[in-house]
This record gives structure tokens, sequence and C-alpha cells, in this order.
């Protein structure tokens, strides 16, 4: 799966010119999630209200949203962010 959230964030920094692909990211974004099978997990009302119970170990809110739907899917995270390491959740290193 992959959080509508880091979908936004790519966007986000596409437009800022910050994250260079190959194609628009209308066009890139769902290219890759075809070619990988890769489903996006859409954000719900439960994993807005879930982020109100992270403790502040991290104030990113595109991160937290991903953090809160890994708690309430019991997903495990694919991150190299270290700021993770202090939430519950279980991770996977890149």
């Amino acid at each position: 799966m992959l959080s509508a959230a880091s979908i936004w964030e790519m966007v986000i920094k596409y437009n800022l010119k910050k994250l260079p692909l190959p194609l628009h990211p209308r066009d890139f974004v769902p290219s890759r999630l075809e070619t990988t099978q890769t489903k996006v997990l859409d954000i719900s009302a439960d994993h807005a209200l879930r982020t109100a119970d992270l403790p502040e170990h991290h104030r990113d809110p595109f991160d937290r949203i991903i953090l809160a739907q890994a708690l309430v899917e019991g997903a495990k995270v694919l991150s190299a962010n270290r700021a993770f390491d202090a939430y519950d959740v279980e991770l996977l290193r890149p």
C-alpha cells in the first residue's frame, strides 16, 4: 500500500522542484502503482483521529498520518526516517 499522504507530499515536492520525476506526477504515480501492483491507502477519519493519540516525538503532518494509518491498519511502514523509531510501529528499512 502507498498512503495518499505520500502521493500528496510527492506532488508538493515536485511542484517545488525538490523531487525530479521523469513524468508529471499525474502520469508517473499511476503508472508506477500499476507496474508494482500497489494499492493506494486513502486517508480516513479513523486515520486522522488516530493522530491525536500519537506522542509528539515528530511534528511532520505527512509522517504523522502515515504512522496513524499503519497503526489503524496494522501495517508495516517502509521508511528510512529515523524519527519513526520513537513510535510503536513495525518498520521496514529500505
